[in-house]
């Protein structure tokens, strides 16, 4: 009798959270990562109030999904390194739960690194990020960055140049994402009408779960190969 749905999914991600906890590795790295390039930009971009304003969402998030990558490829590279994924291929297990437990590992460090920036942004950028639509706003993008991103590392953890690889697979299929997101973002810090930006977070969420679902099917060929 195959293993239930959610009981691998569940030691999947007590798996990987203990494995994080211990060594600290993963989240130390993604967020040290965010921070450097935060505070490059906020150096960089020595702009008035409102110039800062346009460009604040975008540094937000084309940090969030640099940070994204380093933990996407170590995730997967860890696996493959311990053989983890090849045992877990010869358990009759549902492929799905394997993706779904490795997703929500890689959500949970990457929306905590996210979420951690919005403070220091506030200060650097003097503008007020934590707010509840905004954080809304990262938890959707990142769930689907993690959703597209947990499927390519996958894909590409087998390769030799997986490092150079993921970026250039990934970076145009989180296109959708990264652009509703940073209109959702500037409408909100703007303090623009909710009318004007009350559909990119619709959105975000309509394309998290077309990409959930195509990636749950694909899932299980991606793996076997």
């Amino acid at each position: 009798m195959n293993t239930p749905f959610f009981s691998v999914v569940m030691a999947i991600i007590r798996k990987d959270l203990q494995a994080e906890l211990r060594s600290r590795e993963l989240v130390a790295t993604m967020l040290l990562f965010a921070l450097l390039s935060v505070l490059a930009f906020s150096f960089a971009l020595e702009l008035d109030r409102l110039a800062r304003e346009e460009v604040v969402s975008g540094v937000l998030w084309v940090t969030v999904i640099f940070a994204s990558l380093l933990g996407l490829n170590r995730s997967m590279s860890i696996e493959r390194e311990n053989d983890s994924i090849d045992a877990m291929l010869l358990t009759p297990i549902p492929r799905s739960a394997i993706f779904v437990g490795k997703l929500v590992g890689n959500y949970l460090f990457t929306a905590t690194v996210g979420i951690a920036l919005l403070p220091l942004m506030t200060i650097l950028y003097n503008i007020n990020m934590l707010n509840l639509w905004v954080i809304a706003t990262l938890l959707l993008g990142t769930l689907g960055i993690c959703i597209t991103g947990t499927l390519l590392a996958a894909m590409t953890v087998q390769t030799r140049a997986r490092e150079a690889l993921l970026p250039i697979v990934m970076l145009p299929v989180v296109l959708p994402i990264l652009l509703a997101a940073v209109k959702a973002t500037t409408g909100i810090i703007n303090n623009a009408p909710v009318s004007d930006w009350q559909t990119w977070p619709q959105v975000l969420l309509i394309v998290d779960i077309i990409y959930l679902v195509l990636c749950l099917l694909m899932f299980s060929y991606v793996i076997e190969e």
